[in-house]
């Protein structure tokens, strides 16, 4: 995918989540975050987007701490994290393709970089807030769904502060059957996963499925479609890969 349209899906995603938030009311509670309601999820979401932003905007070299959410609620609270999405949108579209900050992910280039993780975050983000509402989510196309969990696998947990870890080496495959060629091996060990595109050698075990049904399950928004193998190496996933 094109930078161009991860900016339009983190447009749509950020006023979708807002939507729904809306609609659920900020004390509803958060199936998908048992311990949040959608006054966390809203102060969290929030922050990360200006955090984003601010890195983008003025050209921030080296790694910042998040701020502090506000202590609003409601209608206020509301409009805090619109103000805030729209910012980062119209920060991220300004942006010359050349501009330099920090990032913590390997990309093409730091807008590159926070355009995809910010359509990302906002994107499962905003599958909490419909949770919340009760509602039928807004599908996720089956591209953006493999792209996330590309993006997961090879970029969240290869990092070393991953917590999926295996003293007995496993191997994982994760298979999406709706987009070609969709498909990752990981290697879990006593080090961080190690994750390979393709599905070259034997595995424990396999979670398949649609792409965005494997994106939702890998974020642990949803079982898992399907799994054959050794069950208990996705239940290690479920267990360990909180980001």
């Amino acid at each position: 995918m094109e930078t161009a349209e991860f900016l339009e899906t983190l447009d749509r995603e950020g006023r979708l989540l807002a939507v729904a938030a809306e609609r659920a009311g900020t004390g509803a509670k958060v199936p998908t975050c048992p311990d949040w309601t959608v006054r966390d999820l809203l102060r969290h979401t929030g922050v990360v987007h200006r955090w984003a932003a601010g890195f983008v905007g003025e050209g921030h070299a080296s790694p910042r701490p998040m701020g502090e959410p506000p202590e609003l609620d409601g209608t206020e609270l509301l409009a805090w994290f619109r103000a805030g999405h729209r910012r980062l949108v119209d920060t991220l579209a300004a942006a010359p393709s050349d501009v330099e900050c920090w990032h913590f992910l390997p990309a093409p280039s730091p807008l590159a970089f926070w355009t995809r993780r910010q359509a990302h975050e906002t994107t499962v983000h905003r599958i909490d807030a419909e949770a919340a509402r009760g509602g039928t989510p807004d599908e996720i196309a089956p591209e953006f769904g493999a792209d996330g969990v590309d993006e997961l696998l090879t970029g969240f947990h290869a990092r070393v502060r991953s917590k999926v870890r295996s003293e007995r080496p496993r191997v994982l495959r994760v298979r999406a059957t709706d987009v070609d060629g969709a498909v990752w091996t990981v290697r879990l060990t006593a080090e961080p996963p190690v994750t390979v595109r393709g599905d070259a050698g034997a595995a424990d075990c396999e979670v398949a499925g649609p792409a965005a049904q494997l994106y939702l399950s890998l974020w642990n928004r949803r079982p898992f479609p399907g799994v054959t193998g050794d069950a208990s190496v996705g239940a290690l996933w479920r267990e360990k890969s909180a980001v």
